[in-house]
């Protein structure tokens, strides 16, 4: 191995989780900050928890809002053509 080139390996490194949980590993870098650990993720604890770092469920629930007011706005639409249609006759 060439000299000076590769980085410092800490054995002892810290990886802190969201939930509170705190375990050592090796790692290049002595201290790491992580969302999800064994502790909290819902494949090992059986649990069922939202992760939502990203705020991708409330644009999802935007997008299916707007479509379902899409949707009735086109229905209300269509129930009101009917009607000038069958006044006419």
């Amino acid at each position: 191995m060439k000299a000076e080139i590769h980085p410092k390996y800490h054995e002892k490194a810290k990886v802190i989780c969201a939930c509170g949980n705190t375990f050592t590993v090796g790692s290049t870098v002595p201290e790491i900050h992580i969302e999800l650990c064994s502790e909290c993720h819902p494949f090992y604890t059986g649990k069922q928890k939202l992760v939502d770092t990203a705020g991708r469920v409330e644009k999802f629930r935007a997008r299916a809002a707007k479509k379902t007011a899409h949707v009735a706005k086109k229905e209300k639409k269509a129930k009101a053509l009917a009607k000038k249609q069958a006044v006419k006759k």
